[in-house]
């Protein structure tokens, strides 16, 4: 493909993406509004972004699998189809637990459009030349996570709107990606004999899904140590454990285990996990901390978060560019996991009282952290894959990714409910236990309301103390990856 074949095909690919940041970014200053009108609580607040990354998480190998053996391009547009009808369902929810099924509907879609998007452009762009194009993908994220809060909090903050249009908004974006994918991706399909392994896909699914679930309700819901708790625990064992039988017996796994005995894939794959928890954790919880627990509205929310999406903006296009004309990657990725792990760690010093702008700052390092890190992690694995095994190889990293995102979110969001909670307790002697839980801050009483803006802007440094020793395994992972001289063909 000529460069402008390229820009037209990755105009669509752009348009999807930027479908599927608005879809997590868009909620996240809209959440406390969305749950207070329907009545949810802390856990159903985490359980709305849960589902969605659930979803995408346990669907993302087999969408990366499917790439390998049909055409990419139907793929995406199935994809987008069924993120679009899942946004149409939410958006028309009356419940919690109506929201939280259909974001799920949404994640399926989401976790298509994620995966493929990189491997479409793998399939376009040889990995020498796919800096620069990965830094428009870089610039994307970072637009979509600067509008998408900005937005979802301008809807929210608009009578005549409401928050239903912050799922109905992405619906065009994801009709007009369909459209021009159709006309501008022309990809050869390279045909040879498909067989879809469906006993490994399901059970990497269902254990996936088990997992996530014992993570999200234990020590919450009930004890560790409970019967239900080892129930759960060992059902996800059985399940992922029977997959890793399957996957190395059949001849088209839909997680080919040859994979894992490149380093350099391996590697990333593991710091893919503490990335995806600093990812999603970082920017679910900072929109909170500053509603909840600063008292700003979702539209000023939106506004201060800006440092870390404008760091990550910088960092995503620059090195993407830097690294198309020098070759070289390895250096971006060992300063972007220190620059993470050092602003997490900061952020975990944070309380209701931090001044506003030192929050900015220690944003932008988490930022500037991600922005280095994302789509390198995906440009290393890729150019140790070969091209029979590009999707299955780019959605496994996603998928490692996503699963610490939604485990990230699980098991953050726990330990901030649980943390406000004794807060509370110990400040009104467990009289108002029971308020702690509640998300609509507007109708407690004043007093009420000044200790649990407290216990959000205190607690909320623990949920980052926790992602920052998650993100020492992506710095630790990323100094043992050994830098491999980019290819200049696809």
């Amino acid at each position: 493909m000529t460069h402008r074949q390229i820009l037209e095909a990755l105009s669509g690919l752009l348009l999807a993406l930027l479908v599927a940041i608005l879809s997590s970014t868009i909620v996240a200053n809209a959440l406390p509004t969305i749950l207070a009108e329907l009545g949810g609580t802390q856990s159903q607040y985490t359980w709305v972004v849960t589902s969605t990354l659930l979803a995408a998480t346990a669907t993302t190998p087999v969408w990366g699998k499917l790439a390998d053996l049909f055409s990419k391009k139907v793929l995406f547009q199935a994809s987008i189809s069924l993120f679009a009808l899942g946004s149409v369902l939410c958006g028309l929810a009356t419940s919690v637990p109506m929201l939280i099924g259909f974001r799920a509907v949404q994640g399926l879609g989401l976790g298509g459009v994620q995966a493929l998007a990189a491997v479409v452009i793998a399939a376009m762009v040889s990995p020498r030349e796919r800096g620069r194009y990965a830094g428009y993908m870089g610039a994307v994220f970072a637009v979509g996570t600067v509008s998408g809060p900005l937005v979802g909090g301008l809807i929210v903050d608009t009578p005549w709107l409401g928050w239903r249009w912050c799922f109905f908004v992405v619906v065009p974006v994801a009709v007009a990606a369909f459209i021009v994918l159709g006309r501008t991706l022309r990809l050869p399909l390279i045909k040879r004999k498909a067989k879809i392994d469906w006993v490994g896909a399901t059970l990497i699914v269902g254990g996936v899904c088990l997992l996530l679930v014992w993570v999200s309700f234990a020590g919450n819901t009930f004890p560790w140590g409970s019967t239900t708790s080892l129930v759960l625990l060992g059902a996800a064992l059985l399940c992922l454990g029977l997959a890793v039988f399957v996957e190395g017996r059949v001849s088209e796994p839909v997680v080919p285990l040859r994979l894992f005995r490149d380093r350099t894939f391996t590697l990333a794959t593991v710091a893919g996990i503490g990335l995806g928890i600093a990812m999603f954790g970082g920017s679910l919880f900072i929109g909170q901390y500053f509603q909840l627990g600063r008292g700003y509205s979702p539209t000023d929310a939106g506004l201060l978060t800006l440092p870390l999406v404008l760091a990550l903006f910088v960092t995503s296009t620059g090195s993407g560019w830097l690294i198309s004309r020098y070759g070289r990657w390895k250096a971006y990725l060992s300063v972007g996991s220190v620059s993470l792990v050092l602003g997490l760690a900061l952020l975990a010093t944070i309380d209701h009282a931090t001044d506003v702008w030192l929050v900015g700052c220690y944003l932008a390092l988490v930022g500037a952290g991600v922005g280095l890190s994302m789509q390198n992690l995906v440009l290393a694995v890729q150019n140790n894959t070969s091209a029979r095994d590009l999707g299955a190889a780019t959605a496994t990293v996603t998928f490692f990714r996503s699963l610490g995102g939604a485990a990230g979110v699980s098991v953050l969001g726990a330990v901030l409910s649980a943390s406000v909670a004794n807060r509370v307790a110990a400040e009104t002697g467990g009289a108002a236990e029971a308020a702690s839980g509640s998300l609509d801050l507007a109708a407690l009483p004043s007093e009420m309301q000044t200790i649990l803006h407290t216990a959000y802007g205190d607690a909320t440094a623990l949920v980052f103390g926790i992602s920052a020793v998650a993100s020492i395994v992506t710095l630790v992972a990323v100094m043992f990856i050994r830098e491999v001289p980019l290819r200049t063909t696809v």
